[in-house]
């Protein structure tokens, strides 16, 4: 991939993912938007505590399958599009709106395809 769009208002921060439709309807999500292009993702519990993914691959292989790249790009003045492949094999786009702090999107793999709706707040 080259020229990939990282908007500075999504790159380089810390935001949570509270799901309220979709496949991980009551579900928060972490997510850190890395300014090399990575996005890691974590769970968190409801007290907002992070939770480390169970996996049962390496630590070395676990970290490099949970930073895949990411785009951002704006598409209005507080509204931003946020895409990216996770190593699951789901591919996550979400429109992100800054006024209301609301996303909408699509979770879709090989098979499936699921409209997503959520909030979100901006950790670091």
């Amino acid at each position: 991939m080259t020229d990939v769009p990282r908007a500075p208002e999504i790159s380089g921060k810390t935001m949570r993912w509270a799901w309220t439709t979709g496949p991980t309807k009551g579900a928060i999500h972490e997510h850190v938007f890395h300014e090399n292009g990575t996005v890691e993702l974590r769970a968190v519990d409801s007290g907002g505590l992070r939770a480390r993914p169970a996996t049962k691959r390496k630590p070395a292989a676990r970290r490099a399958a949970a930073k895949p790249a990411y785009a951002a790009m704006r598409l209005a003045p507080g509204l931003y599009l946020v895409s990216y492949l996770a190593s699951s094999g789901c591919t996550l786009t979400v429109a992100i709106d800054f006024g209301t702090r609301e996303i909408q999107g699509i979770a879709s793999g090989a098979k499936d395809w699921n409209p997503v709706r959520g909030t979100f707040e901006i950790v670091e």
